[in-house]
């Protein structure tokens, strides 16, 4: 395991920032990680997590898994409260608008976010709750 690999969250988002994602962009079994800064949303604080994701276009995806777990996790209630955020691709800071990827658009994103990442075909196994991909769409 590479030291890239071994990154996991706050450790993660600060070698990538700290290395404009020359430590962390590549990570486990060959995936790609962007920054999703959001604001807490309840308490307004500035956040900051490591996602997977897979280009889209000129679109971002990523994956509301919360590991299969019966909630979504905290950024996603983060997006749904304030859906403008900003997001980091190694270097790239910029502003973004996220969403919910439609019923039509949800089976082509899903699949390539699962050829991404095969672990969240096991994840929606586990939990009764669609879980959604995100589209992150530049402002």
């Amino acid at each position: 395991m590479t030291a890239s690999e071994d990154l996991f969250g706050q450790n993660h988002v600060r070698h990538y920032l700290d290395t404009d994602g020359e430590e962390g962009y590549e990570w486990r079994n060959g995936t790609k990680i962007l920054l999703l800064f959001t604001k807490g949303w309840k308490s307004g604080e500035g956040r900051a997590t490591p996602l997977i994701f897979e280009p889209d276009g000129e679109d971002y995806l990523i994956v509301a898994s919360n590991g299969g777990s019966p909630a979504p996790p905290a950024w996603f209630r983060n997006l749904e409260a304030e859906p403008e955020i900003e997001a980091q691709v190694k270097g790239d800071r910029f502003r973004a608008r996220a969403r919910t990827a439609t019923a039509e658009e949800q089976p082509r994103m899903w699949q390539k976010m699962a050829e991404s990442w095969p672990d969240y075909d096991a994840y929606q196994q586990r939990t009764d709750r669609p879980i959604p991909v995100v589209v992150l769409e530049r402002a």
